[in-house]
């Protein structure tokens, strides 16, 4: 490959090499000649790459119309949208400086593309995009125009190249990974961030997200995997809460040093006790404090001087106390976070790590749990004894808990950091009461729940904003604690489902009913079953059967005819998952149908297995076979909502990532000035119609269409929230809403993706996509008006309210019209950025 030259080998005329600056002088400089260079790719092909031209937009439009929907796909890092020719054609145009796109040429069509476009904020940044044309994807042009727009890049001032790529574009993975430059990369995830300091004597900036996750990593690991443990408050009294968290530190298997702080005791649970935190041998990572709330400041400023990493405050008496306690608590944090302490609680239970490197168990809770592969932060102190003792009747093993308690420190966000690298962590629960930061929530659960399942609960009053922000985040919320547990069950043992079709088994038909209804009710279908399986399942079963789906076996049924009937249901490609319910009759043995149906679920080991042997005691137990576990459920409708909700998880993830999109016609600086100075309150309404026409929204009081439309207006609205920041809401107007409260939420930034879920989640959605008769509406259009109003409200945060009603829905490619728009501001409307 050939390598091009540094800034000081190029031609002297060049005139980016007197003034890289971004915006100065040379801005918008002309056709740079120098840049045109030969090069040779890996397999010895012979290529030209330089500079776009104004006159190449043709030839653009025919490589741009050349790619597959996959490498569409790659280059856009989600929903496969071609572009109009006009928009293809612009990106011809560009000022070389600012931005500029190298082309590697076949002959006289173009074989790749490379673009890099400014940071305005941090002009020595610009994001990179690579396009490579099918038919000579795996040659080397990657690697290729790489070098070339590094060594261009660098000479124009730009320190850091960005780029964003799927997981599974693994040819420009490997193209960034191995070039030979410094690369920062994100934590994995379905889109993974790279950051390529492009001058060699250079340290590239990794950006904020990504030092926030290792440096919150490092914090952690005094607290969860701590080398040593001080529990100050110890108590002789067996019946302490001081007490029971040595003697489950030492029951546990903990491999470090334990040291219990009582000034009143020699030995406690026959472990050396001390007087004080000061007195200890060596400083903790790890301190647990027991002690009433009011000695509490103390004993952690005295864990500051010992040297402590982490402190962990059981006590009771704060925020739950009233104003004073919150006051008091939230110093606590302040002190401890100066003093470079992590702090758990207060009010909590403790934490929890079963992992071989750990084996804490820094709680005073009677039930510890079993090793596994679920973690789990809650929000509650006392809800957590509960939850610990339920898991281990349901033999759920836990990796890891921690119970947050007030988390006026360590946090939910916090704990997904850590779970999200553990190799011993499959799936995530969490019982979230409030959010400390919404949107950093949302950003790091986005991160992770393409690989590692996130289940929550969540009681709080804006449930519908709650909601969206976990669809939007891909989060599975469950409407009890028992609905999690049972989720949970399922996850960890089993995979989630390729589809929604599931196959119902059966010795009685009433609870096979109850089943079919459950099933339809979480969004899954029971579907009639092929005629080879039907076939195979009369030859192997009893003549009076039923083998339509649900099969019924009958009373009579055998742990044999169990094993037959799931391995002709689990070898239907039609089916995706099977629900096993069996009703223990006098003439057959439970252990042996579950043994069956072991046999039958080790098999397919990519369809879900799940079963409900009503009236049976103990028969989780029998359930279990080493590794392989069928979750079994005591009634048949838990497992019908625990197999939709993994269904629709795997949905999710299987849906392309979205990504916020560039948007055409958006003039940020003239809606800034158009509230600069403005007083809070309503601004007029030619004033708000020109904001919008800003965000290429047109605001007209006449009907664009007045003969009959496609269906009902709509309204689009957007409200600050003091904790999610700015939410929008989309809906029809009159009765859908107002009696209905058919009304979707999202929390911006919205995504392209969440936009089209948004418009498309509403119940009286067939209104709109057709199903429900005639044209529909202009569905892209509509999809389209709500990522302008996402972007409007996040570029200027001055806005408090925003509404445009009505909304009237036109039918396809005519667009929406918008008749009217009220728009509120909050404080001095002086710009800025939301944090």
């Amino acid at each position: 490959m050939t390598t091009p030259p540094y800034a000081e080998d190029r031609h002297p005329r060049d005139p980016h090499l007197r003034d890289p600056n971004p915006g100065g002088p040379n801005a918008g400089d002309p056709y740079p000649e120098d840049l045109e260079r030969p090069g040779l790719v890996r397999t010895g092909r012979s290529t030209f790459v330089r500079p776009i031209r104004p006159e190449d937009a043709d030839r653009l439009v025919a490589f741009v119309g050349g790619l597959s929907r996959a490498t569409l796909a790659y280059r856009s890092l989600g929903p496969v949208v071609r572009a109009r020719d006009d928009v293809i054609r612009r990106g011809a145009h560009v000022d070389y400086l600012n931005e500029l796109a190298l082309v590697a040429l076949d002959g006289d069509e173009i074989a790749g593309l490379v673009r890099y476009v400014r940071d305005p904020e941090e002009p020595e940044h610009a994001e990179v995009t690579f396009t490579i044309r099918d038919d000579h994807q795996s040659e080397g042009f990657g690697r290729l125009l790489l070098e070339h727009i590094a060594a261009a890049a660098r000479a124009r001032g730009i320190r850091v190249l960005e780029a964003d790529v799927l997981a599974d574009n693994t040819r420009m993975i490997n193209v960034f990974l191995g070039s030979g430059y410094r690369i920062e990369s994100g934590p994995p995830g379905q889109i993974i961030h790279f950051e390529i300091a492009v001058d060699p004597q250079a340290q590239a900036v990794a950006r904020a997200e990504r030092r926030e996750h290792t440096a919150v990593r490092r914090s952690l690991r005094p607290l969860l995997e701590p080398r040593s443990v001080a529990v100050i408050g110890a108590n002789r009294d067996p019946l302490t809460i001081g007490h029971e968290i040595v003697a489950n530190l030492l029951r546990g298997g903990f491999g470090g040093s334990v040291f219990p702080v009582n000034p009143r005791a020699e030995q406690i649970a026959g472990v050396r006790a001390y007087a004080s935190v000061r007195d200890l041998p060596e400083p903790p990572d790890l301190a647990l404090v027991a002690v009433r709330a009011g000695a509490v400041p103390e004993v952690v400023r005295d864990c500051a001087d010992a040297g402590v990493k982490a402190v962990v405050v059981v006590s009771t008496g704060f925020g739950e106390t009233g104003v004073e306690g919150r006051a008091t608590e939230l110093e606590l944090a302040r002190f401890a976070r100066a003093s470079g302490m992590r702090l758990v609680g207060p009010n909590c239970m403790g934490v929890v790590n079963t992992t071989p490197a750990a084996r804490l168990a820094a709680t005073f809770s009677p039930a510890l749990p079993t090793p596994g592969r679920v973690a789990m932060s809650s929000q509650s102190g006392p809800l957590g004894l509960a939850v610990l003792d339920f898991a281990k009747r349901l033999r759920l093993g836990f990796s890891g808990f921690v119970s947050v308690g007030h988390a006026v420190d360590v946090s939910t966000n916090d704990l997904l950091q850590w779970w999200e690298e553990d190799p011993g962590t499959s799936v995530i629960l969490l019982h979230v009461e409030t959010f400390g930061n919404p949107r950093r929530f949302a950003r790091v659960a986005r991160r992770i729940a393409p690989r590692k399942p996130i289940v929550a609960v969540h009681p709080g009053h804006a449930d519908s904003v709650v909601g969206s922000l976990f669809a939007q985040s891909g989060v599975i919320r469950t409407r009890s604690l028992q609905e999690l547990f049972d989720v949970a069950l399922l996850l960890a043992h089993q995979p989630p489902p390729p589809g929604n079709r599931v196959a119902v088994i059966t010795n009685a038909g009433g609870p096979a009913a109850l089943t079919v209804g459950a099933c339809a009710a979480s969004g899954l279908c029971v579907p009639a079953l092929g005629q080879r399986t039907r076939r195979t399942l009369r030859s192997a079963l009893a003549p009076h059967a039923d083998v339509a789906n649900p099969v019924d076996l009958t009373p009579t049924a055998t742990a044999a005819h169990y094993r037959q009937a799931l391995d002709a249901v689990l070898a239907d490609d039609d089916i995706d998952a099977a629900v096993v319910l069996f009703m223990p009759p006098l003439a057959d043995k439970p252990d042996e149908v579950a043994s069956a149906i072991l046999d039958a679920a080790a098999t397919r080991p990519d369809k879900p297995v799940v079963a409900s042997f009503l009236g049976g005691a103990g028969v989780a137990d029998l359930l279990h076979r080493g590794d392989l576990v069928v979750p079994t459920y005591t009634f048949p409708e838990a497992a019908a909502v625990s197999l939709g909700h993994a269904a629709a998880y795997q949905t999710w993830r299987g849906t392309p990532a979205g990504v916020v999109p560039d948007l055409a016609g958006v003039d940020a600086e003239r809606a800034r000035s158009l509230i600069a100075g403005r007083a809070t309150g309503p601004v007029p309404a030619a004033v708000a119609a020109e904001l919008l026409d800003a965000y290429g929204i047109a605001v007209r009081d006449t009907d664009p269409h007045p003969g009959p439309r496609p269906g009902p207006d709509a309204f689009l609205s957007v409200r600050a929230d003091p904790v999610f920041g700015p939410v929008v809401a989309f809906g029809l107007t009159g009765d859908y809403a107002d009696l209905m409260a058919d009304v979707a939420h999202r929390v911006t930034p919205l995504s392209d993706r969440d936009a089209r879920e948004m418009v498309r989640s509403l119940r009286a959605a067939p209104l709109l996509d057709g199903r429900a008769g005639g044209p529909g509406v202009d569905l892209a259009a509509l999809e389209e008006t709500v990522l302008r109003i996402s972007a409007m409200v996040d570029d200027l945060p001055e806005i408090e309210a925003l509404e445009l009603r009505p909304v009237r829905l036109l039918p396809p490619g005519d667009g929406v019209a918008v008749a009217h728009a009220t728009v509120r501001l909050a404080g001095n409307a002086k710009g800025g950025g939301r944090s």
